[in-house]
């Protein structure tokens, strides 16, 4: 995982889960140098957790690249939640999901992604 980081010259991977909730979740933060990692949220079943890395470490260090030619003070990251096969409250997933953002003190900022969608946010801001 180390040589995955050290090739994207990645900042951080922060992993986190919640068995209440089922949230298995992943952020990536590929820069904070220009600012706060800005990157969506994915929500989408992975066919294991290495893809599920992978993915978000990929996807920051564009949204790294995006900020940066949109000449915005902002870095780049990207959230993936692995989608489980049951899911009994979408809003408590999200909000768990919120406080492991809020965990990370502003370093990290989300968005509309791959299968969320605008509730999803609004679950999460209440978190943050």
């Amino acid at each position: 995982m180390f040589d995955m980081m050290d090739a994207a010259r990645l900042e951080g991977l922060h992993l986190a889960q919640d068995p209440a909730t089922g949230l298995k979740a992943i952020i990536a933060i590929h820069s904070t140098r220009l600012g706060p990692a800005l990157g969506g949220c994915r929500y989408l079943p992975y066919p294991n957790d290495e893809a599920a890395i992978g993915d978000a470490i990929r996807l920051a260090q564009g949204m790294s690249y995006k900020a940066a030619l949109a000449g915005l003070e902002q870095g780049g990251g990207k959230a993936v939640i692995i989608r489980p096969p049951h899911l009994d409250n979408r809003g408590a997933l999200f909000e768990a999901f919120g406080r492991f953002i809020e965990s990370l003190g502003g370093r990290y900022i989300t968005a509309v992604d791959s299968g969320t969608s605008r509730a999803d946010m609004d679950c999460i801001a209440q978190q943050t």
